[in-house]
This record gives structure tokens, C-alpha cells and sequence, in this order.
């Protein structure tokens, strides 16, 4: 049998390309690493130097109240809030904010589930008439009261909701005057508030609900910064995963 003798600069090459696998299976598992999602309720390292803000600690209720200054009646499950029976219409964290990305995840086992994202809020007395509401239910459709709705102002163009039972993520984006709301991945409504500029009336020519004093306002003319929160509408509800980065 003939014995084959590598020579030095094959064995150095074969060495090289052994080290560079090393060197890339290494490089490939850090980023899988650096890429997993943040346990509940915590920032991942690329969150906290993107500047973003957790507003819910997962264990209990610290910088959060009722909109009518009551303490919340309810307590935190499972790492959780929850808005249902809480004592006020809505729960508010104590934060007050202008430009920012809103995320948190939100789930339900009521198939008649109602329940909104509230923000911008700039009277936390008359949250009705002086913020903005993504809702939050069960079912589908395109209506300006359905799923990832702006409610009463713009529809969602699409059906993104995972339904009953399951983690729903919310991403809600104020800039000046444009907001969006971008449900499981995918943007569902928007707004420019500039283009709201008649009172009581949507640039469709429907009616909203949204007063002041009695009287229709125009939307553009809504505060740019305020709270943000959950509703109590009458049905158990789940938030959780509450972050908030400012833009500047």
C-alpha cells in the first residue's frame, strides 16, 4: 500500500479552514444568542441600549394606578396586569410621553372580549374624549371598532389577530402626528391627525365620537403627549411584555 504524505502547506491549509469553521460556528451561535427574545417582562441587552423602557416589572403594580387615582384593585397573575375589576376605567402608568413605540402582548379567553390600548392620554378624568384607543377584542373585520383598530377613527386594513386564547402583540407608533398600530408583524392602521381637522368628522366624512366640553373637537387638535394604559370594558384581559421606546 502506498502511503500518501501530505505536505506542510496542505496540512496548514486544511488547519486554516478547521480554525475558520471554529471561528464562524462560534460567530453563528453568539448571534443566535444575542437574537433570542427577553424572558417576560425584561429588556434584552439590544433593548436597553436602543433606549428602550420597561414600564411593567412583571411582579407587581409599581408606577401604575387607576385613571381615577385609585389604587388597582387587582393583582398581578401570573406575570400579567390586568385591568378587569381594577376599580377604574382604566389603568395608567405613571409615565407621561410624546413621540415613542408602545409594545406589549395581550391575551384573552373570552370570545366576547372588548378592551383597548389607550395612549396619548391627556385627561386621565375623561379618557373617552382625550386619548386614543387601539382596540383590543375578539373576532376580526375591517371596522373602526374591530381588532388593531385606531378606534372610532381608522379600521385595520387587515386581519393579523391570532385569536382566543393566544399572545397577541401590539406595536403602537406616535411620531408628531402620525400614528400606527402594527398587530402580530403587521401594520394594520394609521393615522396623520393633521388630516383631522374638522370637528367631530373623519377625513371619510363619518362622524367620531370625540368631544370636548360638549362640543365636537377636530383630532388634530389632541394633545401630542399624555399616559398610556388598558381598559376595563367588562371582560378579563392580560397584558404583559409593556415596553416603551421614546423617539426622539
Amino acid at each position: 500500500m502506498t502511503r500518501v504524505v501530505e505536505s506542510p502547506l496542505c496540512v496548514y491549509r486544511k488547519g486554516f479552514i478547521m480554525r475558520r469553521l471554529v471561528v464562524l460556528g462560534l460567530l453563528l451561535s453568539w448571534s443566535f444568542a444575542g437574537a433570542v427574545r427577553a424572558a417576560d417582562n425584561e429588556l434584552t441587552d439590544a433593548e436597553k441600549a436602543a433606549g428602550w423602557l420597561l414600564l411593567f416589572n412583571g411582579k407587581d403594580l409599581t408606577g401604575w394606578r387607576c385613571n381615577n387615582d385609585k389604587p388597582i384593585a387587582t393583582k398581578v397573575e401570573d406575570g400579567a396586569l390586568v385591568p378587569f375589576l381594577s376599580g377604574g376605567y382604566l389603568i395608567l402608568h405613571e409615565g407621561k410621553y410624546d413621540n415613542f413605540v408602545l409594545a406589549c402582548d395581550v391575551r384573552w379567553e373570552d370570545p366576547r372580549c372588548n378592551s383597548g390600548i389607550f395612549f396619548r392620554v391627556e385627561n386621565p378624568r375623561d379618557p373617552v374624549n382625550t386619548s386614543f384607543e387601539a382596540q383590543v377584542m375578539a373576532g376580526g373585520g375591517s371596522g373602526k371598532h374591530d381588532m388593531g383598530a385606531i378606534y372610532d377613527l381608522a379600521g385595520p386594513t387587515k386581519e393579523a389577530s391570532l385569536g382566543t386564547g393566544k399572545w397577541n402583540h401590539f406595536e403602537i407608533k406616535c411620531d408628531g402626528p402620525k400614528i400606527s398600530v402594527t398587530l402580530n408583524g403587521e401594520l394594520v392602521s394609521q393615522i396623520n391627525c393633521d388630516d383631522f381637522d374638522k370637528p367631530g368628522v373623519c377625513p371619510d366624512g363619518q362622524a367620531h365620537k370625540f368631544k370636548l366640553k360638549g362640543k365636537p373637537r377636530a383630532v388634530k387638535d389632541f394633545a401630542r403627549s399624555g399616559y398610556v394604559g388598558f381598559q376595563d370594558h367588562g371582560h378579563k384581559v392580560w397584558y404583559k411584555n409593556v415596553k416603551l421606546l421614546p423617539l426622539k
